[in-house]
């Protein structure tokens, strides 16, 4: 039985119910900004634990990003209000400080303004920072101090033995969730451009931003003396700007097979690249980079979607993967809701799911070279001008309008909201999926239509609207504070972290370049 049947012999044999309940997490970055609109240079807030070592509040490339990560939960209310309270936690611990509401950073001067991250001097933590001025050397820092939500997604697990007997699956179990992930992962390659036109909320961009490299301004119109756009943009966070390098560009990372993505992955990580041994690694008994090849490490590669398993210390993510097969998708491709004081809200997440449980039962048949092209081809599109009148896609080899195409996934849809809905009080995820037909027809509602929208009406530059908007909802969490149990458990994790690190750095016994070698060696 191919992927192709899977709603109808789930339908078929009354097993569409599995479908519901798949878990969800979310992992949300969002820059410190001091209280005079720059990004913040004091040291990520000792208060809120290590970096390191916290299972929850860490940063990501910059010690000024932070990064909020929530456990995965069946029903997106706890998730949200699980992240809602991580803001709150940190707004009750910064001082003089607002978190960035925004994608696309404000408040830079010069690419040397954005601090990087450092994690304290175990060799984990040593790496983790060498890595970080590698992506400096390699692509700048300011294309590292852009911001999004990542959307974990497991597929409910009870679902998996029903559907691997049913589809008379020859494969192990854990071959056949792998491979199914996969069918999804191409199917959401082929549709995710959709999450762009939707959700994307970074039409314009700081000239700032720019500062570091000046000559990139020319590609875009300008909206005002501080403010650079593309009029029918919808995601520049997801366009092609600033980089330079263009060695990723290139890759010819295999999405057919969990073992093919895994072998392809490896080979970009082991594989040397002429511009980045010019850089060097260790220079001056100083590390540059963990490595001169194409990519430091699998992270490095930037990409929409990612097949993830849960990694031990230490692990490489390819080999958790190797071992242990495909445990959830990572989703990458949504920017922060400027709207939202915690970025996403439970419509956005439901319309997520619901789509990517549509890209799991439809036909996914492999990709190659130039399909993978094609769909990068049709992101950048819709990255650069989706709310473009008569804008079209190549779907198939064919020119496909950008509406029709929409339209076509959001029909496709509809029975998985329907069996999402089944049995609950309110209609969810139909009420979603008819709020997204609206956006469909009339662009204008679109968030990265509203945002310039607003800015023009405000007569305000791109810093300034986004500035303002995180100051609202600072002043939202300000006026609040975390109820006493909750911040306990947070102040207790805060403590354990550091303790962990501690820990950690006391217990290295390798010099730090038998440990990367170590690191590197496992098989």
């Amino acid at each position: 039985m191919n992927s192709s049947n899977r709603l109808q012999i789930l339908i078929e044999h009354k097993q569409q119910s599995l479908l519901k309940n798949g878990l969800k997490g979310i992992e949300k970055e969002s820059l410190r900004i001091s209280d005079q609109g720059f990004i913040a240079q004091t040291e990520h807030p000792e208060q809120l634990g290590a970096a390191l070592t916290h299972p929850h509040i860490t940063t990501d490339y910059s010690e000024a990003l932070l990064e909020f990560i929530t456990p995965p939960y069946a029903h997106i209310d706890q998730t949200l209000d699980f992240m809602h309270n991580i803001h709150q936690y940190v707004y009750d611990q910064l001082d003089d400080e607002h978190l960035l509401a925004t994608s696309m950073p404000c408040g830079i001067n010069g690419d040397l303004s954005i601090p990087i991250a450092k994690y304290g001097k175990s060799n984990i933590g040593k790496m983790k920072h060498i890595y970080r001025k590698g992506l400096w050397h390699r692509y700048g820092r300011t294309m590292q101090a852009i911001a999004g939500i990542h959307f974990n997604y497991s597929v409910p697990e009870a679902l998996w033995p029903v559907l691997h007997q049913l589809e008379n699956s020859q494969d192990s179990l854990d071959d056949y969730k792998s491979s199914a992930y996969f069918d999804l992962i191409r199917n959401f390659q082929r549709q995710g451009w959709l999450i762009l036109y939707l959700f994307g909320a970074s039409p314009a961009i700081c000239k700032n931003f720019f500062k570091s490299r000046p000559e990139l301004m020319a590609q875009f119109k300008e909206f005002d003396n501080g403010t650079l756009y593309h009029p029918y943009a919808t995601s520049l966070r997801m366009s092609d700007i600033g980089y330079k390098s263009n060695n990723q560009a290139d890759l010819n990372i295999d999405y057919n097979s969990l073992n093919g993505y895994v072998d392809s992955l490896s080979l970009a990580i082991n594989t040397p690249y002429p511009d980045y041994e010019t850089i060097g690694v260790k220079v001056d008994d100083d590390y540059q980079q963990l490595n001169a090849n194409i990519l430091q490490i699998e992270n490095e590669y930037y990409s929409t979607v990612r097949p993830k398993q849960i990694i031990q210390p230490c692990e490489k993510p390819t080999l958790a993967l190797k071992r242990r097969g495909v445990r959830y998708v990572e989703i990458r491709s949504l920017d922060l809701d400027i709207f939202n004081p915690i970025g996403i809200d439970a419509n956005r997440a439901r319309f997520i799911e619901a789509l990517l449980l549509s890209c799991l039962v439809q036909e996914s048949p492999p990709i190659d070279a130039d399909d993978f092209s094609t769909h990068n081809s049709n992101q950048l599109k819709v990255a650069h001008s989706g709310r473009k009148p008569g804008l079209t896609l190549i779907k198939n080899q064919q020119a496909i309008s950008l509406k029709d195409w929409a339209n076509e996934i959001l029909d496709s849809m509809q029975p998985i909201c329907d069996i999402l809905d089944a049995n609950e009080t309110d209609n969810h995820y139909n009420q979603v999926l008819q709020e997204q037909r609206k956006l469909i027809e009339k662009p204008d509602l679109t968030p990265s239509a509203r945002i310039l929208a607003e800015m023009r009406t405000s007569n305000q530059p791109f810093a300034c609207f986004a500035d303002n908007i995180s100051r609202t909802h600072a002043e939202n969490f300000t006026v609040q504070t975390l109820n006493s149990s909750e911040t306990k458990k947070f102040n207790q994790m805060a403590a354990d972290s550091h303790a962990q690190q501690t820990e950690i750095e006391n217990n290295d016994t390798l010099e730090f370049d038998d440990f990367l070698h170590k690191y590197f060696s496992q098989q």
